[in-house]
């Protein structure tokens, strides 16, 4: 395990050397634990967090609550007037949960 987390550790610091959010199109950062998924959208620029949301309050399988999180996040951005974002995986594979939010937040306004 501990290999499998140092190897996702890598790619992320490697793809965030490349990845910067701006004030005009802020970073969206993805974490995806064993149960749970949590999403950011950052400002680079000023080290701040403009959104944040998590899939405590959603039912159904994982894929499903990363579903409604891209929903939830998404309003959210476009509460704050955000509509262009970088999207950050944060090393993770663009596969099961990552793509269902990263489509979900698609449909819903954000252009990633």
């Amino acid at each position: 395990m501990l290999e499998k987390q140092s190897k996702r550790i890598k790619r992320h610091k490697k793809v965030r050397s490349k990845i910067f959010g701006t004030t005009e199109r802020p970073r969206l950062a993805v974490f995806r634990s064993p149960k749970h998924i949590y999403v950011q959208i950052i400002d680079d620029d000023k080290r701040i967090t403009l959104a944040s949301a998590n899939d405590f309050k959603f039912k159904g399988d994982k894929t499903e609550k990363a579903k409604k999180l891209g929903e939830l996040i998404a309003q959210r951005a476009i509460e704050k007037k955000i509509k262009k974002v970088v999207f950050d995986k944060g090393g993770f594979k663009y596969t099961g949960r990552i793509k269902a939010l990263a489509e979900s937040a698609r449909e819903n306004g954000l252009k990633i």
